[in-house]
């Protein structure tokens, strides 16, 4: 065999050993020319951003990679300007599904041979890993669109896994508003169930004829009508999951076909002689107080228990005060996505009345409240003056507001500080560098609330002033 050929070491790299080495790397790669225009686009890039290469390549990279820098503060026009790179700047880029994708940017400019720019390179490195780490350790807990830092809220997130592998009937009780469909639909997501049909009916929105057939279904000729066979909901979740939402609405009469069903997996369409077997996966929702409606007689006993097999209550808004400024930045993020906007989150004047409110419609009201804003901004940060006219008019002064989101920041501060260190008060204080005496007389100044043992991994007694360490 010939000896190869000797080679300057100091040439560049062949062309298509260097496609071969951005072929093979992690990290998104792209270049432009002169005229902002894709030149390469490697194959994690193509992963990250959802964006085929074929797609990518001729177009402006402001149209394929779409970053929230790029209209304001494009890191590589900032290259191309001063000549420096840019290294490591965060930013999040909206994939071809519109989902929101954290990210880290450097830059760098392209030279010929005589060292005249001819393009830029630009590197991006997925941070979603990274993001769902750091929010597992400020203590946020998400499943679907269902998030929280609650500690009310921790054990629904800790029993969802077992919850959702099992197939048994799940009674979701909680306040209107508080998201027991989210929750019905996170149990699904994370089931054996998951690629089947999720199906949802309010029973408490039909007259009890209407909502019969609606669950049922009915054949040609049950009723004046009815021209040909209709498939209930039943049906319509087969292999998936029922939600049976305001279950607690529905007469006693049709709560003894409901039972049938439960028990049998069994029922017959309005006008059929013939049964039909479904596989469906039982959900329940109600506001209602069950126990005191079967007391009552107005909702069967073995009805209640038959649903009751395992029950989730979740807790009003106004008992979650903390998850407010997590539900804003939720919900912020969602509507810029659906939008196509660039809104920076809640001013501390606007999270302020946020937080003073009571919210008797619960998260559904505040997710309201961030639509009605984002009706009047456009991009920034949302302010007083883009909230619903009803929910400020009797808006405290700027200083108040101030005040109130203080209060609400100082506090989630405590939290977060007692949840790191296990709820070992004395050790909280050392961290935050106060007297032990000094938070708590912060934490009842603020109105947060504490296990009723210590986070100390003793048994000891509570110190006697009640202030435990």
């Amino acid at each position: 065999m010939a000896d190869a050929p000797d080679r300057d070491t100091d040439s560049p790299l062949p062309i298509a050993s260097t496609e071969a080495i951005l072929e093979s790397i992690s990290d998104g790669v792209f270049t432009v020319d002169g005229d902002w225009r894709i030149a390469s686009f490697n194959r994690a890039a193509e992963g990250i951003t959802g964006i085929p290469r074929k797609e990518a390549l001729g177009r402006r990279c402001s149209e394929v990679f779409r970053a929230s820098m790029c209209e304001t503060d494009c890191a590589l026009r900032s290259t191309f300007e001063t000549g420096a790179p840019v290294i490591n700047r965060q930013a999040f880029i909206v994939d071809a599904d519109g989902r929101r994708i954290p990210v880290s940017v450097s830059t760098a400019l392209l030279r010929d041979g005589k060292g005249r720019v001819i393009g830029g390179a630009e590197t991006f490195r997925d941070l979603s890993v990274v993001e769902e780490l750091r929010r597992e350790l400020e203590g946020r807990y998400e499943a679907g669109d269902l998030v929280s830092r609650s500690a009310s809220m921790r054990r629904i997130f800790e029993l969802l896994p077992q919850v959702a592998a099992s197939d048994s009937t799940v009674l979701i009780r909680g306040e209107t508003g508080t998201g027991k469909e989210l929750l019905a639909r996170a149990i699904h997501g994370a089931g054996p169930r998951s690629a089947g049909p999720f199906v949802a009916v309010n029973c408490s929105a039909l007259p009890d004829t209407l909502l019969e057939s609606e669950l049922f279904g009915y054949v040609a000729g049950a009723f004046t009508g009815a021209d040909r066979d209709k498939p209930g909901r039943f049906e319509l979740a087969e292999g998936g999951t029922l939600l049976l939402d305001e279950i607690g609405d529905i007469s006693p009469a049709l709560q003894v076909r409901l039972l049938r069903v439960l028990q049998d997996k069994t029922f017959e369409r309005l006008g059929a002689t013939q049964s039909t077997t479904v596989d469906v996966r039982v959900l329940a929702a109600t506001h209602q107080d069950l126990e005191k409606r079967v007391r009552s007689g107005a909702f069967r006993q073995d009805l209640y228990y038959r649903i009751n097999v395992v029950q989730l209550e979740l807790p009003p808004l106004r008992r979650r005060k903390e998850d407010i400024p997590l539900l804003v930045e939720h919900f912020t993020a969602r509507f810029n996505r659906i939008q196509g906007k660039q809104v920076t989150g809640a001013s501390p004047e606007a999270l302020g009345l946020l937080m003073a409110h009571d919210y008797p419609g619960n998260v559904r009201e505040l997710e309201n409240i961030i639509e009605h804003a984002f009706v009047l901004c456009s991009e920034g940060a949302i302010r007083p003056e883009h909230l619903p006219e009803p929910f400020c008019a009797d808006a405290p002064t700027s200083s108040q507001t101030m005040h109130t989101a203080l209060r609400a920041a100082e506090a989630q501060v405590l939290r977060d500080a007692l949840r790191r260190h296990g709820y070992n008060r004395e050790a909280t204080a050392r961290a935050l560098g106060m007297h032990k005496s000094t938070l708590f007389r912060k934490l009842k100044r603020l109105g947060v609330t504490l296990p009723e043992r210590d986070g100390r991994n003793r048994s000891g007694d509570e110190d006697r002033d009640g202030s435990g360490g």
